[in-house]
Parts: structure tokens; C-alpha cells; sequence
């Protein structure tokens, strides 16, 4: 259990364009969002849908795989860490982001599909 300390799975479809980043040190790091959907039904018997927006950073290899592969619609199951961090905005203000820093990617969908769609 100890491997289990701070891991998240989430299965969605991307909400954008990855933003691709090529750094200096010669890294790169993707950055995108994922929708998952919650089904339940109210007291009235109504099918109602939850759903949840999740800020994803992929680097590496990882994040070749998601410059190539990955477009918006695009349905994805991840695997990674939950991090929190906080940045200042020119205006001065205090930013806090929660991201999910993925260590495996798969690629779900249509067999058969145009990947690079």
C-alpha cells in the first residue's frame, strides 16, 4: 500500500489543444485539460451529469506522445501524482493551481481512428 500514497487515475476527454512547451534544457512539457463525467439520478428520478475539469502536465516522452496523439474530444485514461502549487500574477495576486502530473498515458477510442486527428 505504500506505493498508493499519492496516485491518481482518471479516464476523460480533452477539453483542448494540448499546449506544448519545448524548454531550454531541451524537455518538453504538455499541458492540457481532461472532462470526467459522474452519472447519478436525482430525487426525482431525473439522470443527472457531474462533471469535473482536471489541469494535466505531462513531460518528456510523455509529452511527445501527447504533441503527436492527443487533440481536443480526445478520450484519454492517465495515471499519475496530484500536485498543488501557487504563482503570482502580474497584477500581484496570489494563484493556487492543483495539476496532475502523468506518469503513463493511454490512448483510448475507436479502433482503427486517425490518431493524429
Amino acid at each position: 500500500m505504500s506505493t498508493l500514497k499519492n496516485k491518481v487515475q482518471l479516464i476523460g476527454n480533452v477539453g483542448n489543444e494540448p499546449e506544448i512547451t519545448n524548454l531550454e534544457s531541451g524537455k518538453k512539457v504538455a499541458k492540457f485539460s481532461i472532462a470526467t463525467n459522474e452519472f447519478y439520478k436525482d430525487s426525482n428520478g431525473e439522470k443527472v451529469t457531474n462533471t469535473q475539469w482536471h489541469n494535466i502536465v505531462a513531460w518528456g516522452k510523455i509529452a511527445e506522445i501527447v504533441e503527436k496523439f492527443v487533440g481536443k474530444g480526445k478520450e484519454v485514461a492517465l495515471e499519475g501524482k496530484l500536485t498543488s502549487r501557487s504563482y503570482e500574477t502580474k497584477a500581484g495576486e496570489k494563484r493556487y493551481v492543483t495539476e496532475v502530473v502523468v506518469d503513463e498515458i493511454l490512448l483510448l477510442g475507436i479502433k482503427g481512428e486517425n490518431a493524429t486527428e
